[in-house]
């Protein structure tokens, strides 16, 4: 479901090498196909993608009923959550379909 070329899809076998062994800010949307507010966001986290490639941001989309691993180890009961992990650390959360400035002050804020 990824929208952009610039956003990586995510899974259980790739998370680790992708995200937590990847330095700078990643930005990662926990979604699934059946649920509408993650079709809300997926736009905004597509235009974030564009916006902020080459200012240090990375983004990828984590389809929670394919990597049930992943999901249940960051404990991830709602969706969309978007997590925001900073050289491999988990830095943030965003909960819920949010509007695309209130992801762009934790893409600031982390940046």
């Amino acid at each position: 479901m990824a929208t952009s070329e610039m956003i990586l899809d995510v899974t259980d076998a790739n998370f680790a090498d992708e995200i937590e062994k990847a330095p700078g800010l990643h930005m990662v949307d926990f979604w699934a196909v059946w649920c509408g507010p993650c079709r809300l966001v997926a736009p905004l986290v597509a235009e974030l993608a564009e916006q902020y490639h080459g200012e240090g941001l990375h983004v990828g989309k984590l389809d929670v009923d394919s990597n049930p691993r992943t999901t249940t180890r960051f404990r991830v009961m709602s969706i969309p959550s978007i997590l925001f992990f900073k050289d491999g650390a988990l830095v943030d959360t965003v909960v819920g379909a949010v509007p695309k400035t209130q992801l762009e002050e934790k893409i600031k804020k982390h940046l």
